[in-house]
């Protein structure tokens, strides 16, 4: 254009022919005459590129995407198949990947075998819709590498979003997330957008009507919201949190979280959803956070929480276990009663007449055996011998609740008193760990081994003396008071009366 308009100057104000013209500008004539006719250039034609090594497949790649319109959509060529086709069936066309997928592009769009989708822009009101999904991430938990399922809600009308992490994507974590959302945003939405997740689907019918579960069912009820679901395999329709939860992942996950627990983790996240509050999205003028106080106005109030846990209600088998779930879990109850389970998303509780009994981490595998040494105990002073091979206590050991000083002890024990004696009088001292806990009976056992005191008794000894070794103060007494005790000094009259007695012999009978 500058070109165009100098020609047009030189040729209008300058006085020049055209020869002179090209010549003072270094350009062709035909160029020349063409600025004076015309103030904006004409359109280039693009010369088409001839594609000598894609000429000898085209047929091949014609007549495998005409194949395809008739083929089924989740089975029909993709360009790196094409190319692989052609490598193997056409050994002497040499081509590259690149030129077939380029073409290939091409020829879909013109077949319409690739859909063009067009998407309507929403708009949403204050507090009218969020949207709920789950992604997963990676994390360095206590040294050890794993996959974190991560629950996200993202309010569509100002874009604040909560993230926050569990070890497994079960019914009781999705409700407890939820809870945790509401408390974090202040109040509760009016419609969630779910896709068709199992925690809260059953079966999905006919249109938009969803069979769901019967916890989620009362959870909706208790906290007054609506739910809606979306098409299935059509993740467009809660593009908001799809997108968020990539976003999120790239900017607050990269590189790999390193925390020591599932509790830091879910604090760095909150720290990171506090930091988003910062941002402007896209062409907005306000700040995610100044959106979130503006939305929390119109959000219904929050109220006392749900009871999220999943009751169930087995009996006490033969191994001192109750099947939860998948799962068998100890208690130290007899053999056939009833109890209730409630299962949380981290934990399990096993409840008997309004106590809690026992109490473990969930497992998510299958078929395990979840147990707790002390609830062994007292069946373990009848039977001693099944004290050393006992699966309980291999499981201390692998959780680190088994330290050295305790087989060193147990091994003095043995030593002294036998095999089954000192295993019984080892049984004694662990039995102790109830009323005084086992930190505490750790550093007895310790105190004993560095005293030489291989005894139950001693240790009880110590666990009851103050653990930092200081006596108590003893009771006041008034001195006067101590009179009552007096007595008069013993003498030796009476011996020297048998001595007057004595024989000759000095020897008394």
């Amino acid at each position: 254009m500058e070109l165009f308009e100098q020609i047009r100057r030189e040729y209008e104000h300058g006085g020049g022919t055209i020869r002179g013209i090209a010549k003072k500008l270094g350009i062709h004539r035909r160029l020349v005459r063409e600025a004076v006719l015309r103030a904006v250039p004409a359109e280039r034609k693009t010369p088409v590129r001839e594609r000598p090594k894609l000429e000898p497949a085209k047929t091949f790649v014609e007549a495998i995407l005409e194949a395809d319109r008739k083929a089924p959509r989740k089975q029909r060529h993709t360009a790196h198949r094409i190319w692989c086709r052609i490598r193997a069936e056409m050994p002497g066309v040499q081509i590259g990947e690149s030129t077939i997928r380029h073409y290939v592009r091409e020829r879909k769009i013109e077949l319409r075998l690739v859909s063009q989708e067009v998407f309507i822009p929403q708009s949403y009101s204050w507090g009218q819709e969020a949207q709920v999904d789950w992604y997963e991430a990676y994390a360095d938990i206590d040294e050890e590498r794993q996959k974190a399922y991560m629950f996200c809600m993202r309010s569509m009308a100002s874009g604040g979003a909560f993230h926050c992490a569990f070890p497994h994507a079960s019914q009781q974590a999705f409700l407890e997330a939820h809870e945790r959302a509401f408390a974090y945003f202040g109040g509760v939405f009016k419609i969630l957008r779910y896709d068709n997740l199992r925690s809260a689907v059953k079966k999905i019918l006919r249109g938009h009507q969803r069979e769901e579960t019967t916890r989620f069912i009362g959870f909706r009820s208790h906290w007054d919201f609506e739910s809606e679901f979306c098409t299935p395999a059509e993740g467009h329709e809660k593009g908001g949190v799809e997108g968020e939860g990539g976003y999120f992942r790239r900017n607050h996950m990269v590189p790999v979280p390193n925390v020591a627990s599932w509790e830091e983790l879910d604090a760095l996240l909150l720290r990171s959803s506090k930091e988003d509050e910062q941002r402007i999205i896209g062409e907005r003028e306000q700040t995610v956070g100044a959106g979130m106080s503006l939305e929390q106005e119109h959000l219904k109030g929050l109220k006392e929480g749900f009871d999220l846990a999943a009751v169930h209600f087995p009996h006490v088998n033969t191994s001192g276990c109750v099947k939860v779930l998948t799962n068998f879990y100890s208690v130290p109850l007899p053999v056939g009663l009833e109890v209730q389970a409630k299962v949380h998303s981290a934990y399990v509780e096993i409840w008997h007449q309004g106590e809690c009994v026992a109490r473990h981490e969930r497992c998510f595998k299958r078929q395990q055996k979840v147990l707790n040494l002390e609830h062994y105990l007292d069946a373990l002073t009848k039977k001693p011998g099944a004290f050393a091979g006992s699966t309980a206590l291999e499981q201390w050991r692998a959780q680190g609740r088994w330290p050295a000083s305790f087989d060193r002890f147990w091994e003095a024990l043995k030593q002294r008193r036998g095999k089954q004696d000192g295993t019984r009088a080892m049984i004694e001292v662990l039995l102790l760990g109830r009323p005084h806990g086992y930190p505490r009976l750790k550093e007895a056992l310790e105190k004993a081994l560095d005293l030489s005191c291989f005894d139950a008794e001693a240790v009880r000894l110590l666990l009851a003396s103050d653990p930092s070794g200081k006596r108590g103060a003893g009771e006041a007494v008034e001195i006067g008071a101590l009179r009552a005790y007096d007595r008069p000094q013993p003498t030796t009259r009476n011996y020297d009366q048998l001595l007057a007695n004595c024989p000759s012999n000095g020897v008394i009978q």
